[in-house]
């Protein structure tokens, strides 16, 4: 497709500009020879509207409190986003433009947090950037509800985020688009890259809805800019935008892929690949940028974002003054405004978890995880989470607080509704933004739905809580598809992830302490719809060792013939099965192992002291597949798990049936010691 660009236009510093960040984008494509720049060069002229005219942020603290936040969805457009930050003044040099999806470099193919500056949540699987910014623009509401005073609007900021087509054919952003809507998140803002291309070609050939027509029913401000290249129609509309205050906003941008390019504007090809150098020779030719210079920024176009950056250091510099004042005024609410920003625990804000007793008769642990949860919240009002409307089974009901709405920011409790998809990723999106310990609850089986998400925070270190509850076949009745059996093993894979199973109520709070604790890393509980037992602690070892990962729940005399190693519900009747074999003559130790994580990052003389390296013989015992406790028990080992699906049936049938049985964990040992 042949294109023209007429010289007024060329000589206008604001389209100098916007061809500065699309040429610095195509220049590193092409220097790396991989990447995505038919995005870059089309959402260039929205990108540069919002980032110059109306995002508040300085570049010179990328981390300050009422920033605006950009998330970019359509991660796969990296590029652009370091461009802008390159340009506004933001620690990323030309050297590091030029080193794009290097090993080691602050660029890489997509947007990573706590990795390159100014990137505020990692993005690249289409449909989370979306799902993450609901979240964000909730911690926004939230912690306004909370501080703001008389006049005194320290937390005042906006969400803005950059979507596609892919992000919108994504499930996710339909769930997050419709809970958004639903909470009227005005300082929400979404500008949609309208190209109509995806990898395979136009998206006539899959995605034919009316987005407007969608996003209206689902109560959003929806407006159309016809024309991407047109800068006073898309500042027009993120004034529009940021006037609405009862709906989350939805800009529409018609733009064209590779904008620019004469052979390849608005083709598929343009998606995922360099342009080719002549190609790119010619597109800086239509840009007005040198087309033999690389990684040209003319001094005027220098010059102009320099000067833009300097208001976002006099907008941080009016903030503090506000804050000072705010300070003043009301010192405790500053106090705790930035005790919260700075994660920091208040003084025995876990003094109030119960301390549970065998005398207290048997409890599921998902109930003694309610009981923990609100003892907890009690302490810090800063936790504020909900379920995928399971919260009575799930127990993450803050008691006496009300619901997180539209009517009623400042709530604690969410109502995420059956959305599981969206609200792992609306929980990192609370994390990520910071005042907030946010969790989310529902069945173990479902962690499937929410694995991208939960994926994400472990790469982000982002301190998310998931309460998985009915945890095991013990889910009973509902049958196999409602039994997770692999879903343990699957969290586990996640690296950077915390997998805690707990054995009973006083592992439970133990579990708790250490999710809240975490600072860079997310923290998945697996809990037990069943009653189990509360272990006698006065006869048994200290509760404490949960923090270690493993350790040594009921030990033997001497030198073990057999290490038991068990976890969650099974630790109970693994504890029976080892006083049969005692009485059996054989030596028997019981490790209680609720995080393979935390074990792991034990010195190597604590985990030789749990698990002896001259004791080869060694059993687990889990409700789930058996894969990955080879770690444990070795070639001479055994396992009691389960390596097939459920069965429907009442749970204590089906974990008989299946084998968690102290006779079969007997018989099981013995088989391996014979």
């Amino acid at each position: 497709m042949k294109t023209t660009m007429p010289a007024d236009r060329i000589a206008d510093i604001e389209t100098l500009a916007v061809n500065t960040i699309r040429s610095l984008s195509i220049d590193a494509i092409e220097k790396a020879n991989s990447g995505h720049p038919g995005a870059p060069m089309g959402m260039a002229p929205a990108a540069y509207v919002l980032w110059t005219r109306f995002m508040k942020h300085n570049p010179k603290n990328h981390k300050w409190v009422d920033r605006d936040r950009f998330v970019l969805s359509a991660g796969h457009a990296s590029m652009m986003l370091y461009s802008l930050l390159h340009l506004t003044g933001y620690p990323l040099s030309i050297e590091d433009l030029k080193a794009f999806r290097q090993w080691g470099s602050l660029t890489p193919g997509h947007p990573e947090y706590r990795h390159t500056p100014g990137v505020e949540t990692t993005t690249g699987p289409l449909g989370q950037g979306i799902a993450t910014a609901v979240g964000m623009a909730m911690a926004e509401r939230q912690m306004a509800s909370v501080f703001n005073r008389g006049g005194h609007d320290i937390v005042d900021h906006y969400t803005y985020v950059m979507c596609g087509d892919g992000d919108l054919m994504e499930g996710i952003s339909s769930e997050a688009a419709s809970l958004a809507g639903h909470l009227g998140l005005s300082r929400l803002i979404c500008i949609y890259d309208d190209n109509e291309i995806s990898i395979e070609g136009s998206t006539d050939i899959s995605f034919t809805e009316n987005v407007a027509r969608r996003f209206e029913a689902q109560n959003w401000h929806v407006l159309e800019v016809p024309d991407g290249n047109d800068l006073g129609a898309i500042s027009n509309a993120i004034e529009n935008a940021k006037a609405e205050t009862e709906k989350p906003s939805i800009i529409i941008v018609r733009t064209h892929i590779a904008y620019g390019s004469p052979n390849k504007q608005g083709l598929a090809d343009a998606h995922g690949a360099p342009l080719g150098k002549e190609e790119v020779r010619l597109t800086k030719m239509f840009y007005g940028c040198p087309p033999d210079e690389l990684f040209c920024v003319p001094e005027v176009v220098r010059e102009h974002f320099k000067l833009l950056a300097d208001k976002g250091a006099e907008a941080e510099n009016q903030w503090i003054q506000k804050f000072n004042a705010y300070k003043k005024a009301y010192p405790e609410l500053a106090e705790a405004f930035l005790a919260r920003i700075e994660r920091k625990l208040p003084d025995g804000w876990d003094s109030k978890v119960p301390v549970f007793k065998k005398e207290d008769g048997p409890m599921a642990t998902r109930k003694a995880s309610g009981l923990v949860l609100n003892a907890l919240a009690e302490m810090l009002p800063e936790m504020l989470g909900g379920s995928a409307d399971l919260a009575p089974s799930n127990n993450t009901i803050i008691k006496n607080a009300p619901d997180f709405q539209k009517e009623s920011y400042g709530g604690r409790n969410i109502r995420f509704g059956v959305r599981e998809h969206a609200m792992g990723a609306i929980v990192n999106g609370l994390g990520v933004h910071g005042g907030l310990i946010p969790f989310c609850g529902t069945f173990l089986v479902f962690s499937d739905y929410m694995r991208p998400a939960v994926r994400l925070a472990a790469l982000m270190g982002v301190p998310a809580i998931y309460v998985f509850t009915h945890d095991s076949l013990a889910v009973g009745e509902d049958g196999p598809t409602h039994q997770p059996v692999e879903h343990t093993a699957v969290l586990r894979a996640i690296p950077n992830l915390l997998v805690l199973r707990p054995a009973d109520a006083t592992e439970t709070a133990e579990a708790w302490k250490i999710a809240i604790t975490s600072k860079n890393q997310p923290t998945a509980l697996l809990f037990s719809r069943q009653n189990l037992p509360v272990i006698d602690r006065e006869a048994l070892a200290p509760v404490e060792g949960v923090k270690n990962g493993a350790y040594v729940l009921s030990d033997c005399k001497g030198k073990p013939d057999i290490i038991l190693i068990a976890t969650g519900a099974e630790v109970h009747i693994t504890l029976e099965a080892q006083k049969r074999l005692v009485e059996k003559g054989i030596a028997a130790r019981l490790v209680s192992m609720p995080c393979w994580e935390l074990f792991e990052q034990m010195p190597d003389d604590y985990k030789k002291s749990v698990l002896p390296a001259d004791v080869p013989i060694r059993l687990s015992v889990e409700a789930g597949i058996t894969m990955g406790w080879e770690r444990y028990v070795g070639i001479n080992g055994g396992t009691v798990g389960v390596d097939r699906f459920g069965s429907s049936a009442p749970g204590n049938t089906v974990m008989k049936e299946y084998g968690f049985t102290v006779e079969n964990i007997v018989e099981t040992a013995l088989k391996i010691l014979a």
